[in-house]
């Protein structure tokens, strides 16, 4: 258990409001027990007789749902509750939201269908309201309302995402989870509501657009309108009535910069008009940064931040925790790894292969962490020869090879494209993020020049990492390197070419810490058995090979990695969070030392 599962409130589960950049005042939490029952594949109908109660939004296989058991391909995950709304609560529509489900899912609300969703990384909001009015309450405001969501999930048995999953879990793949891992909730919003914020800062401006869910009768139909405020320490500082729709760039006087050092985040208000009468409201928030590639003083090719060289040293963070595998126990677990990175001196965190919940990216924007964005591996099956004989020296492949890469589906393909498209308008808003990682050391790699072009022609802004590791395919920023069993030395080559060179993984120095393992096994690239040891070797690869590298134009590095994960052992912290392996001021140190050779 971390210290936060050990502590856990099962009255009180993940209260806070889910969603920080769309905010609303209406929000009721259904996080919490329900009933469940797991069923063969081809049941049509719920149970009658449910097998007991799980604590959502834990899937069933983590320990703190309560349930630990292990849901198979062939069959099907069933959840039940019943709802009442408060005195006050309902307004024209009410929406259930889902933060994520894995993977694919059918709802009833009062044994009503009322929609579904396949994917499981992506939130997903229901329109529920004619659900509630035909319900047995009658007039759905009072009364008792019974929701059941129904969940197969093919994990990696089948093409679609599913990240480090795996239901043979063993080394670098982890425990497979399934059904609900998210918050739920319900939103009650007008027939006319703001659905969507697009914001797109500069350094002296916010591009703002306001998309809005329109479903007023013909009669009713009037122009709308959106008024834009920003808003720096309760102040306005700048505002504009847009029309929903068309972006309107904002200038916001005397800018104040975002950056992991000094994470300033200025609130908008967005206010909906119809005739003038405010008819929708949401809170929201936003910063001023750029980032991109460019020179420094010695012609070394960097990473920018702010139109300025800036040299991320960043840690792979998985986002797996031993008491609730894809979801932490709470809000502040979140935020305590991100507060355990910048600790230890780091400013990135690059975010492997999963798409947290909308409050870890609040954390990174407020407390400041430069994020690289992985993308959701999917595909059939992989093989050794692709994605891991790169690893000792086999050759890269061209990655239009779709069988070789787990890609023969053509309809795994269109998922994840569709999946790419969702997960840049989700995560758009945020200033933490600066680059994309479509793909990593091949896992259902296809297309990545062409993946990444979709990428920037989604978002223009950001830094495109289009294959991390191997089967680099001369696309995208980065030339993205992964080092694990050989000496590490940049190579001429690679800097002689248009993009920034990176060491996008490395490390993986594993140390088993009795008392806080997942079992007693110990994956790691190299094993040591003190926290001595340990500190000498890290220090020494930093010192003789990595320092050197800096200095010599290398302009990010990715170490292996943030916590321990159930086999492996090789993070600078333990799987439950509770020891730092490595003293805090030399990693402190050693990273300060690393930004001095970039030259900053």
């Amino acid at each position: 258990m971390t210290p936060w599962g050990a502590a856990l409130d099962p009255e009180s589960v993940l209260p806070e409001y889910p969603r920080p950049q769309l905010a609303r005042d209406s929000y009721l939490n259904l996080n919490g027990y329900w009933q469940y029952a797991i069923t063969g594949a081809h049941r049509e109908q719920a149970p009658g007789d449910w097998d007991g109660r799980i604590l959502v939004p834990f899937s069933p296989e983590a320990p703190l749902s309560g349930v630990n058991r292990h849901l198979q391909p062939q069959q099907l995950l069933w959840y039940r509750r019943t709802v009442t709304l408060p005195e006050g609560f309902a307004g024209e529509r009410v929406l259930l939201h889902f933060g994520a489900v894995d993977s694919s899912c059918r709802v009833t609300v009062n044994g009503i269908p009322v929609g579904g969703h396949d994917g499981g990384y992506l939130p997903f909001s229901l329109d529920i309201t004619d659900a509630l009015a035909a319900g047995p309450a009658g007039d759905f405001p009072g009364g008792q309302h019974e929701v059941v969501v129904r969940v197969r999930d093919l994990s990696n048995t089948g093409s679609a995402s599913r990240g480090k999953q795996t239901l043979d879990r063993g080394g670098i793949w982890y425990t497979a989870q399934s059904g609900i891992w998210q918050t739920v909730w319900l939103e009650a919003v007008p027939q006319a509501s703001i659905s969507r914020l697009v914001l797109v800062p500069d350094l002296t401006s916010v591009t703002a657009t306001v998309l809005v869910d329109d479903l007023r009768s013909a009669a009713d139909s009037t122009d709308l309108q959106a008024e834009v405020t920003v808003s720096a320490g309760g102040q306005h500082v700048a505002a504009a009535v847009v029309v929903p729709g068309t972006p309107v760039r904002i200038p916001v006087p005397d800018p104040h910069l975002w950056s992991p050092e000094n994470p300033f985040l200025y609130d908008v208000t967005v206010r909906l008009l119809t005739d003038g009468r405010e008819t929708d409201r949401v809170r929201s928030y936003t910063a001023l940064r750029t980032v991109g590639t460019g020179p420094d003083d010695a012609g070394h090719l960097r990473l920018l931040l702010n139109g300025r060289p800036y040299f991320h040293a960043g840690l792979l963070d998985q986002g797996y925790w031993p008491d609730g595998l894809y979801t932490a126990p709470s809000d502040e677990a979140l935020a305590s790894d991100i507060r355990a990175a910048k600790d230890l001196g780091f400013n990135m965190l690059r975010k492997h292969i999963k798409i947290e919940p909308l409050r870890w990216y609040y954390h990174a924007d407020r407390l400041g962490i430069l994020v690289w964005q992985d993308l959701v591996n999917g595909g059939t099956a992989y093989k050794h020869a692709v994605v891991t004989a790169p690893a000792v020296g086999a050759a890269h492949r061209s990655d239009d090879d779709y069988a070789a890469f787990g890609r023969a589906d053509e309809q795994g393909r269109e998922q994840f494209l569709a999946e790419l498209h969702g997960t840049v308008e989700l995560l758009g808003n945020s200033p933490s993020i600066v680059v994309w990682v479509p793909f990593n050391e091949g896992w259902g790699q296809f297309d990545a020049n062409a993946v990444a072009d979709l990428l920037r022609s989604l978002d223009p802004t950001r830094t495109i990492d289009h294959a991390s590791g191997w089967h680099d395919q001369g696309g995208g920023d980065l030339k993205s390197v992964h080092v694990y069993f050989v000496p590490f030395r940049l190579r001429k080559s690679w800097l002689a070419g248009s993009r920034a060179v990176v060491l996008s993984e490395y490390g993986g120095y594993s140390l088993r810490v009795p008392g806080h393992t997942f079992n007693d096994k110990a994956f790691g690239y190299r094993r040591f058995r003190s926290r001595r040891a340990l500190a000498r070797a890290y220090e020494r690869l930093h010192r003789r090979q990595v320092e050197p590298a800096v200095a010599g134009g290398l302009a990010a590095t990715v170490y292996t990695q943030l916590t321990d994960v159930e086999d492996e052992v090789n993070g600078l912290l333990t799987y439950d969070r509770r020891v730092v392996k490595i003293d805090a001021g030399l990693v402190r140190g050693l990273n300060a030392g690393l930004r001095r050779a970039a030259g900053g």
